[in-house]
């Protein structure tokens, strides 16, 4: 699981264009959207399509959004749990 939180945070850098943040400074358990980093919905947006395309994971209503951008941790939990082709 932590390989994945690692991996989440470069993608969520790379896929936000974040050039002053490095991985170490996203907390695992910090909140994502309105936290630290300062994520708005189309931030979010392109994190779900990116999800999507990179895992195959779907995000498609608002309160499922809501808990799974709650932090990097439960990001990685909804992957983990939800992409195609996992061995649960």
């Amino acid at each position: 699981m932590d390989e994945l939180i690692s991996e989440l945070k470069v993608k969520i850098i790379e896929t936000l264009n974040l050039l002053d943040v490095r991985s170490a400074d996203i907390k695992d358990d910090a909140q994502l959207v309105g936290g630290d980093l300062g994520l708005d919905s189309i931030d979010v947006l392109e994190l779900v399509m990116m999800l999507e395309k990179d895992y195959g994971v779907k995000i498609d209503t608002k309160e499922l959004g809501v808990k799974v951008f709650a932090s990097v941790r439960a990001l990685a939990d909804y992957v983990y749990q939800n992409r195609l082709g996992s061995a649960h």
